[in-house]
C-alpha cells in the first residue's frame, strides 16, 4: 500500500499495578472529567504506566520498535504480492494491483477514520489510568466498524469499482486485471478494518508487542494463501490478481477473529466485558468521530490526489510502464521508509496522548521530537538503497522493460530525498492527532498533497510540458510542504489545551 497518501491512523505490561498507579493524580481527573478507575478491576491485562512515569525515550522505543516492525513486515506483504503477480502475470498486474489500491484507500481511509478518534481517546484514557473508559470506547469503535464495513462498504464498493477504474485512466488491460481484485477487497473488507481497529487500540493502550504478533501471523498467513492462489500450484487454479485479494481478506478475517476471542477472553488489556450492551453509546460515538472525522477527509484527500496522479500519469507518453514503475517505486519500495513513519507515527501518537492526558505535556513534546529522529535514521539508510542499488529493487519485482526500469530508476533517485521530508512530516502528524489536534493535519494536507502537486501537474500539462520528472518533482515539493508546516504547527502548542470528555 502507498502510505504517503493516506494515514490509517497500528508490549504486555512489564510489572503488576503500583502504588503509582492508583487514582491521585488530579491532572488525569481535570483531563477526563472523572477520576480514574484502578487497572484490572474490569479483567484484562493491567495498563503499562511507564509511559508515563519512566524514561520518555524508552518509552517512545517500546511502543515504536514493535509497530515499527510491524509496519515494514505488512510492507513487505505487499512487496511479495507485487512481486508474484510481476513474475507470473506481468507488469499490467503490477499496475492493476496498485492501481487497485490506491482506489481501495481513498474508501477505507474514511471509513476507518473513526480509528484515529478512538486512538485519541484510549490513549487520553490510558494516561489517566481509566480501564473502564478504554474498554467502552473500543467496544463501541468496533462495532462501528462492522456496521460501516458491511452495511455501506461492501455493496458500495462492488457497485461503483467500474467507475472507479474509469478515473485512473486504466488501460484496457490494467482495468481487467483490477476489477476483481478491486471488488473483492470491498466486498470482503470487515476483517481488513477490524485489524487495523485492534491494532491501533491496543497500542493506543500501551501494547504494541500483541499487534506486532498478529501482523506477523498476517504476513505468514497472506503469503501462503497467495502462493497458492496466485501461482495455482498442483490442482489448485491460477487465480492471479484476483488470488492476491483473496489471499488479503483471507489472511485479514482469521487475524481479526482470533484477536476478538483474545480480547473477549481477557487475554488482553482491552477487554470487552459480558455486561457490555450491543446498543450504540452515542456520546463516544459522537467522540470518535468529532476526533476522527477530520483524520478520515484527510486521508481521502490524499487519496484523492494520489488517483489524480495516477491521471496524470496516465496521460504521458509511455502510460502503462509509468504506472508500473509508480506502482513499485512508490506503493512498494517508498513504503519502506513510509511504512516505518506511519509506524513512529502511532508511536508518537499514543506516548504523547497518554502522557497529556496523564498531566505532561512536555513528555508529550519530547516523544515526538524523538520520533522523528529515529524516522530520519530510517529515511537515510533507504534512501540510499534507492540510489545505489535501482536497478536490483526493481528486478525484485520483475520489472526488467527498459522502458519501465528508466522511469523507476528516476523516481527512486527524487524518492531518496523525500523520503526525509515525510518521514517528519507523519511522526508530528502522530504528535497533532495522537493529543486531539485532527484539524490541523487535514489543513496542512489539503495545502501541501491536494493544492500543491495537483496544481503543478496540472500547469505542466495546460503547458504541454507533463513528464514523469514533472509529477515526480510535484510529489516533492508536496512532502516538502507538509513536513515544514506540520513541524510548525505543533511548535505552535495548541494541541495542550485540547479537552477529551465522554458521559459515564
Amino acid at each position: 500500500m502507498a502510505a504517503v497518501y493516506h494515514a490509517v491512523s497500528v508490549q504486555p505490561p512489564s510489572t503488576a499495578p503500583s502504588a503509582a498507579e492508583q487514582p491521585t493524580s488530579s491532572a488525569a481527573e481535570q483531563t477526563t472529567g472523572a477520576p480514574p478507575v484502578s487497572p484490572g478491576s474490569r479483567g484484562g491485562r493491567t495498563l503499562d504506566r511507564s509511559i508515563v512515569e519512566g524514561p520518555i525515550a524508552r518509552a517512545v522505543w517500546r511502543i515504536a520498535w514493535p509497530t515499527v516492525l510491524q509496519n515494514a513486515i505488512g510492507g513487505l506483504q505487499g512487496i511479495i504480492d507485487h512481486a508474484m503477480v510481476g513474475h507470473y502475470v506481468g507488469y499490467t498486474a503490477n499496475a492493476a494491483i496498485g492501481v487497485s489500491w490506491q482506489i481501495f484507500l481513498v474508501v477505507i481511509v474514511f471509513i476507518s477514520s473513526l480509528f484515529t478518534g478512538m486512538g485519541v481517546l484510549v490513549a487520553r484514557f490510558a494516561g489517566a489510568n481509566d480501564v473502564e473508559r478504554v474498554n467502552r470506547t473500543v467496544y463501541q469503535a468496533f462495532l462501528t466498524a462492522v456496521v460501516l464495513a458491511v452495511g455501506i462498504m461492501a455493496p458500495l464498493g462492488y457497485m461503483l469499482s467500474p467507475r472507479l477504474l474509469d478515473l485512473v485512466n486504466a488501460t484496457p488491460a490494467v482495468r481487467a486485471e483490477a476489477l476483481p481484485f478491486l471488488r473483492t477487497m470491498f466486498l470482503y473488507s470487515v476483517g481488513m478494518l477490524l485489524f487495523f481497529m485492534l491494532g491501533g487500540a491496543l497500542r493506543s493502550a500501551g501494547d504494541a508487542r500483541t499487534p506486532l504478533r498478529l501482523g506477523v501471523c498476517l504476513t505468514v498467513l497472506n503469503i501462503a494463501l497467495n502462493v497458492v492462489l496466485i501461482t495455482g500450484p498442483g490442482p489448485f487454479p491460477a487465480l492471479g490478481t484476483r488470488g492476491a485479494a483473496l489471499g488479503t481478506v483471507i489472511a485479514s478475517g482469521t487475524v481479526s477473529a482470533a484477536a476478538l476471542w483474545m480480547i473477549l477472553s481477557g487475554r488482553l488489556v482491552i477487554h470487552f466485558p459480558r455486561s457490555m450492551s450491543w446498543r450504540p453509546d452515542w456520546s463516544i460515538i459522537r467522540a470518535l468521530f468529532r476526533f476522527g472525522l477530520p483524520a478520515g477527509i484527510q486521508g481521502v484527500a490524499m487519496n484523492i490526489a494520489g488517483v489524480l496522479l495516477l491521471r496524470f500519469i496516465g496521460a504521458l507518453e509511455h502510460s502503462a510502464e509509468a504506472q508500473a514503475a509508480y506502482a513499485v517505486g512508490y506503493a512498494e519500495l517508498f513504503s519502506l521508509i513510509t511504512w516505518t513513519s506511519v509506524g513512529l507515527m502511532g508511536a508518537a501518537a499514543a506516548v504523547a496522548g497518554q502522557n497529556l492526558g496523564a498531566g505532561h505535556p512536555d513528555r508529550s513534546a519530547r516523544a515526538v521530537h524523538i520520533a522523528a529522529r529515529i524516522g530520519l535514521g530510517v529515511a537515510a539508510t533507504i534512501g540510499a538503497l534507492f540510489l545505489f542499488i535501482p536497478d536490483y529493487l526493481l528486478a525484485i519485482f520483475g520489472l526488467e522493460d527498459p522502458v519501465v526500469v528508466g522511469i523507476g530508476r528516476q523516481l527512486l533517485r527524487y524518492l531518496s530525498v523525500s523520503g526525509f521530508f515525510i518521514t517528519v512530516a507523519l511522526t508530528y502528524t502522530g504528535g497533532l492527532q495522537g493529543t486531539g489536534d485532527t484539524r490541523s493535519p487535514l489543513y496542512i494536507t489539503l495545502i501541501s498533497q491536494v493544492a500543491l502537486p495537483i496544481g503543478i501537474c496540472a500547469t505542466l500539462q495546460q503547458l504541454d510540458m507533463l513528464t514523469s520528472a514533472g509529477v515526480w518533482t510535484a510529489i516533492l515539493v508536496g512532502h516538502f510542504t507538509r513536513c515544514v508546516l506540520t513541524v510548525l504547527r505543533f511548535h505552535q502548542g495548541h494541541w495542550r489545551r485540547i479537552p477529551v470528555d465522554i458521559s459515564r
